[in-house]
């Protein structure tokens, strides 16, 4: 049996027994391997770890069950977990919300915007009490896109406009860099591969540049180059998820969804 055969056995496998929870070492007997070398085989044909394709499995599944408006807790027995805690965590870890969130759609949450100047110009800035949901550069006032944006993932929420907040959360973002000693709470929701390309991202230092391949082989995929570059591009926060420092091997830095001559214009200051 072939590598590739293998691990299409053991993600039907995965798919088939997402309500028991099967383990590395149930999975690993079924496709006949250690677990060890499963575990391996397995995070670099899939690029996740089968644990964590696992987690992905069960809260699709949850997803399905909580749009029938089934108990959270029934949905946690059903996926085989031993608590909603659980799936709370797998929830949070994947869609950057609570189950409870998912189900009411943003019911009772409210995010607060605004429209306010930046060293690069206009930006339109989202946050709750979770954290950052948005930070997007606006070549006008108008940020009607970018607050339907945030009704797609949150539909049944509250958005307030509130241009102070917005600009005192803009100065302690551009202004006073002493103060993000205090971190800030990102709140995003992605594929898995996003995520872990958003991570990375957070890891390159300030005034620091790396080629898409550098990013794409720092996430253990160093043929995902390509992906990598659609990742960067679908950031939901520029600046503080900084996918302005990953420039082409080449040198060239173009291709920033808000346009190269900012992206140079943040390198230049980053630098200086």
């Amino acid at each position: 049996m072939s590598d590739y055969d293998r691990i299409a056995r053991a993600i039907q496998y995965l798919e088939q027994h997402v309500q028991q929870q099967p383990s590395l070492e149930d999975v690993a007997e079924h496709v006949n391997l250690s677990p060890y070398h499963f575990q391996r085989l397995f995070s670099r044909w899939a690029g996740i770890s089968p644990k964590r394709f696992l987690q992905v499995m069960t809260v699709h599944h949850a997803k399905h069950m909580l749009d029938e408006s089934l108990p959270i807790i029934e949905v946690s027995g059903q996926l085989g977990l031993s608590s909603s805690s659980r799936l709370h965590d797998h929830f949070v870890a994947l869609e950057a919300m609570t189950p409870g969130e998912y189900q009411k759609m943003g019911v009772g949450m409210e995010f607060v915007y605004g429209v306010v100047e930046s060293p690069f110009g206009l930006i339109f800035v989202a946050f709750s009490h979770r954290g950052v949901c948005r930070l997007a550069f606006l070549d006008e006032e108008d940020p009607a896109s970018e607050i339907e944006r945030l009704y797609t993932i949150w539909p049944e929420s509250i958005l307030k406009n509130d241009p102070e907040a917005a600009r005192r959360l803009a100065d302690r973002i551009f202004h006073s860099p002493e103060e993000l000693d205090r971190p800030l709470s990102l709140l995003v929701a992605g594929t898995n591969f996003q995520i872990q390309v958003w991570r990375a991202l957070l890891e390159i230092p300030m005034g620091r540049l790396v080629s898409y391949a550098r990013v794409a082989s720092n996430i253990g995929r160093p043929d995902s180059a390509r992906a990598v570059g659609s990742a960067v591009g679908a950031n939901p926060i520029a600046f503080l998820i900084p996918c302005h420092r990953v420039i082409h091997g080449s040198g060239k830095v173009d291709g920033y969804r808000w346009g190269g001559t900012r992206k140079r214009a943040m390198i230049a200051w980053e630098s200086v």
